[in-house]
């Protein structure tokens, strides 16, 4: 079992509490899914989608989605709310997303990557992803890639422990370079990478996609969306659309935690080699 795996197999709860925290993240991403993915029904392929939040939510919309996760306990779990809700979820496949199963070739008409590109800390199992959700893709179908920004993590440590850099200078050193923080087994969130907003168009052009936008999924309130998070009704809306429009702005894209990239795999193309 590798780190990644035993990490969201200790806890699958945990994750599938994490969108609850973190509303807004998940309520736009839902609206960038909404306005670029076809009416259902489509066959969507979620990649590292864990316990299934984003699964559930689309295949009550009509969609069919295969879950797909190194966790077996995260899959367990998507089962488990899913029979819970009467909602029919294919059976999930437990899988790496830089090795998709070789029948699935053009098979889906969407393919979600909303948590693998976070744990692949180099060049070429990032790359290796991108290209393996190209491959499960039919031509015209559409990719969400999601990208933890370089200085979330620091956020993070200014919040919860800022003696963290002056204790570890090497790995704060590593991370503001090279965006990674290789740790020990056991670290809190193993195996990281963190992006800069401009390498993502490049990275997911050199897998052969083409682009739609790319989206700050907190908008303004990045480390600052407790009060957010209790809105209902009205104000919740308004907000959510606030930081979706503002999330567009480029000069935002470094403060935002989530950087969701939206592309589609270009009709008439042949396999990436």
């Amino acid at each position: 079992m590798n780190a990644v795996e035993a990490h969201y197999d200790r806890d699958p709860e945990r994750e599938w509490e994490r969108l609850a925290r973190h509303r807004t993240e998940f309520a736009v991403t839902c609206r960038v899914l909404a306005e670029h993915l076809p009416s259902p029904p489509g066959h969507i392929l979620d990649v590292g989608g864990g316990p299934g939040r984003y699964a559930l939510h689309l295949s009550r919309l009509g969609y069919r989605v295969t879950l797909l996760d190194l966790s077996p306990r995260s899959l367990d779990l998507a089962l488990e709310r899913a029979t819970a809700e009467g909602i029919y979820l294919p059976p999930p496949i437990r899988g790496d997303a830089t090795a998709l199963p070789a029948d699935l070739t053009e098979q889906f008409d969407a393919v979600l990557l909303l948590g693998p590109l976070y744990h692949l800390p180099t060049a070429e199992e990032r790359l290796a992803a991108v290209r393996e959700a190209y491959r499960v893709l039919r031509p015209g179908g559409y990719v969400f890639a999601a990208f933890i920004t370089r200085f979330a993590p620091l956020r993070d440590v200014a919040i919860h422990s800022p003696q963290w850099i002056v204790d570890n200078p090497e790995r704060f050193r590593q991370l503001l370079e090279q965006g990674t923080n290789l740790a020990d087994e056991a670290a809190a969130f193993p195996n990281p990478y963190f992006a800069r907003p401009e390498e993502i168009e490049p990275l997911m052009a050199a897998g052969g996609f083409a682009p739609l936008g790319l989206q700050g999924v907190e908008g303004i309130v990045a480390g600052h969306e407790e009060a957010i998070n209790e809105l209902t009704g009205e104000t919740w809306e308004a907000w959510v659309a606030l930081n979706e429009r503002l999330g567009r702005e480029p000069s935002l894209f470094g403060a935002a935690d989530h950087l969701l990239y939206s592309g589609y795999r270009p009709p008439g193309t042949q396999m990436v080699e």
